[in-house]
């Protein structure tokens, strides 16, 4: 089968780029010829059809003028990428395409030039932009659905995109643009959702059922080597901002009845120089900053627990995977995605996002836990990975869902 994978970036930038990279090496492990289309960048990994690669596009500051105008229109409907991928197919012809974040950059143009050319396609959703201008759901740091029943202006009053009116406008008019002329509803023969919780929020918000296949993220847990016991430390990893609930994390953290046990945060972003001034002279919290490799493979093996504080509707977590394969118990926010995963009192517990009392009784209790039920939930979480979430299920599941595809499409 000749597949064309489409993203806006061809290099590993964060979660939903890893589970691009893992399906396009596992369909290239079982003898599928797979190609990869994406907008240009310095940092891109190798792609044979890296010469049709559109130019890259500087978002973050647009100034008025002729270049921002070309610079929105290229946001909401790309002519450059729809030409480019064009010319890349009188190359390859794929026989199914599978996109994934699109959004912003290669646009819908190309799901329009692919329905022109017969080749079906099919789509992963990494979080709620269909519905959403701004994709997290989530408003004045609180999760927010205003714009249900595609009430998009929402997000303009609600300064959605980089607390700016304007940048939220752009964003909201692509929304628009994208369901008056029905780009995702005409051109997308599936939607592959990670999660159950997603694919139920897309259906809240009026996409048919039918039309949306849980497929779950996979995991290689031959590749991780599981250590059962911990050290007297809990961890988080992970980006530093708002979303993420850290700040709850560490208050909770600070009345913890455990004095010994200490706090890893591995990860950088926006909010790091106020979590560290939220932590203060507390000794037992230590920020380790970006971490990758065998640094940050080290850091989650020999931890007790991993903590993801959530306060926005996450997805399908890969860390909440990578710490199972590890064989560590995860303490999860009771939001979005991560229930569905995290079994209480089986390989992890669960608390109330965003309440710091409600986490500070779970981290209470699980520290309380003797050393043999701890590795309990880890060999549970373990033996979940490799059941429920592996590369074999994964395949099987997403070759069901091409062959549903051509077979709609022809």
């Amino acid at each position: 089968m000749n597949l064309l994978f489409l993203n806006n970036y061809n290099y590993l930038r964060g979660g939903s780029e890893q589970v691009y990279f893992g399906e396009m090496d596992l369909l290239t492990s079982q003898g599928h010829e797979v190609r990869a289309f994406a907008r240009k960048t310095p940092m891109d990994l190798p792609s044979e059809l890296s010469g049709f690669f559109p130019e890259d596009m500087k978002t973050d500051r647009l100034n008025l003028g002729f270049g921002a105008f070309r610079t929105l229109k290229e946001i909401i409907y790309s002519s450059e990428a729809k030409r480019c991928l064009g010319r890349a197919l009188e190359t390859f012809t794929p026989d199914i395409a599978h996109a994934h974040n699109i959004y912003g950059r290669l646009t819908t143009s190309v799901l329009d030039l692919l329905s022109r050319n017969g080749i079906p396609a099919v789509m992963t959703l990494h979080d709620y932009k269909l519905v959403c201008p701004s994709y997290k759901l989530m408003a004045g740091g609180k999760v927010c659905e205003d714009c249900k029943g595609r009430n998009y202006s929402a997000a303009v009053r609600n300064r959605c995109h980089k607390n700016s009116r304007a940048a939220s406008a752009v964003y909201s008019f692509e929304s628009w643009f994208n369901d008056v002329f029905k780009k995702y509803d005409k051109n997308i023969a599936f939607f592959i959702s990670p999660s159950r919780f997603l694919k139920s929020k897309l259906m809240e918000f009026g996409y048919p059922e039918d039309k949306i296949v849980y497929i779950p993220n996979y995991i290689e847990s031959e590749k991780f080597l599981p250590r059962y016991e911990g050290e007297d430390y809990l961890v988080y990893i992970g980006r530093l901002s708002a979303e993420k609930g850290i700040s709850t994390l560490l208050k909770a953290f600070k009345t913890l009845k455990a004095e010994s046990t200490k706090l890893v945060i591995a990860g950088d972003g926006p909010m790091r120089a106020e979590l560290e001034a939220m932590a203060g002279q507390d000794g037992r919290i230590r920020f380790l900053g970006y971490l990758s490799g065998q640094a940050l493979s080290d850091v989650t093996r020999n931890a007790r627990a991993v903590v993801i504080p959530s306060e926005w509707y996450e997805n399908a977590p890969i860390s909440v995977l990578e710490a199972f394969a590890f064989g560590k118990p995860v303490i999860g926010a009771r939001i979005g995605g991560i229930p569905e995963m995290v079994d209480e009192y089986k390989n992890g517990l669960l608390f109330e996002s965003g309440e710091d009392e409600a986490l500070a009784e779970k981290l209470n209790e699980f520290l309380c836990y003797p050393e043999k039920t701890v590795a309990e939930m880890g060999r549970a979480g373990r033996k979940k990975a490799e059941t429920e979430y592996s590369r074999a299920l994964h395949y099987e599941k997403l070759v069901q869902v091409y062959a549903h595809a051509m077979r709609v499409n022809g």
